[in-house]
């Protein structure tokens, strides 16, 4: 290994699945030797995973350049993520799934558009060659993302992205929020590209997803919508949910006034009148809630960057 520091840093999160880490590590280098590429690998364990272990410490005592880091336990694919771009030296940072994925003759490709003045390059498996029930839940999700969002990515749930290291303290992650780092990025006027890369036959496999799996990803889409177009404008989130509610609810109080008024119909047990008392109730707290979240904002807003120059001339 040589003393400066590598061109490419490349970083492996083990976090679930994971293929034969001598061959994965085989197939990348040899791509990235092809493309006079200077790098070190960083394999993170999150969790235990002896066998994979073992097999990357037989590779570091060969002489290969690679890092190995072991969790105590399984803190999620996030947390490794960040922890590898924390240890990467390279000015480029190549992120790739402990699972054979994409080409990784591909990769000339990558660092082609990189080349152009990106600063992130994500990769699109294009054409799919998954079973057809892998192609509908991926296709269906990616349309909800996009619809949610706004962002034109077809796959980002492809883990071969290559990362200029100087946004990478733009990003912190946690929970499952390492599938959204190219829309998190768009959203805050990163150059952002997709490029199309070839399938390998090991991810062609059926998987089966169990339905909390489902709405797990259902709730980190909210969560993403709202981090995206809510988070510098809370009361309007809030505010209008709230207006919502609260609307609601004095149109059941008025109607039942101008039923006891005209009408002379007793209010008492009508549950009706406790509805719509709740839904004032419950609209101001919202409304409140965003009020409180703008307030913050407001407080704290000289230490908030929410935007990006591209140049000063």
């Amino acid at each position: 290994m040589k003393d400066k520091n590598p061109e490419v840093s490349v970083v492996v999160p083990i976090s679930e699945r994971h293929d034969d880490m001598k061959t994965l590590y085989s197939l990348y280098a040899a791509e990235l030797m092809a493309l006079n590429k200077d790098f070190e690998f960083i394999f993170i364990l999150d969790g235990i995973f002896s066998q994979a272990y073992k097999d990357l410490m037989k590779l570091k005592n060969g002489g290969n350049p690679l890092h190995i880091i072991k969790f105590t336990k399984a803190f999620g694919e996030s947390a490794a993520l960040m922890e590898g771009f924390r240890q990467a030296k390279g000015d480029k940072i190549l992120t790739l799934p402990s699972y054979i994925q994409s080409e990784p003759k591909d990769l000339s490709k990558v660092f082609k558009v990189y080349d152009e003045g990106n600063d992130l390059v994500i990769t699109r498996r294009f054409p799919r060659k998954d079973p057809v029930f892998n192609r509908i839940q991926s296709s269906v999700y990616h349309f909800l993302v996009r619809k949610m969002t706004g962002a034109p990515f077809k796959d980002i749930t492809s883990g071969m992205r290559l990362i200029n290291k100087k946004i990478i303290s733009e990003f912190d992650l946690y929970s499952d929020l390492h599938r959204f780092i190219p829309i998190i990025a768009r959203g805050r006027g990163i150059k952002v590209k997709e490029v199309n890369v070839n399938q390998r036959k090991e991810d062609t496999k059926l998987r089966f997803v169990k339905p909390g799996i489902y709405l797990r990803r259902a709730l980190d889409l909210l969560t993403l919508f709202f981090l995206i177009k809510f988070t510098v404008k809370p009361l309007r989130f809030f505010g209008l949910i709230g207006f919502a509610v609260c609307f609601s609810g004095l149109i059941i109080t008025v109607y039942l006034g101008l039923e006891r008024i005209f009408l002379q119909t007793a209010l008492a047990d009508r549950p009706l009148l406790l509805l719509g008392i709740l839904l004032i109730v419950f609209g101001l707290q919202l409304f409140s809630v965003g009020l409180i979240g703008e307030l913050i904002l407001f407080t704290r807003a000289r230490k908030i960057i929410h935007y990006r120059i591209e140049e000063i001339v």
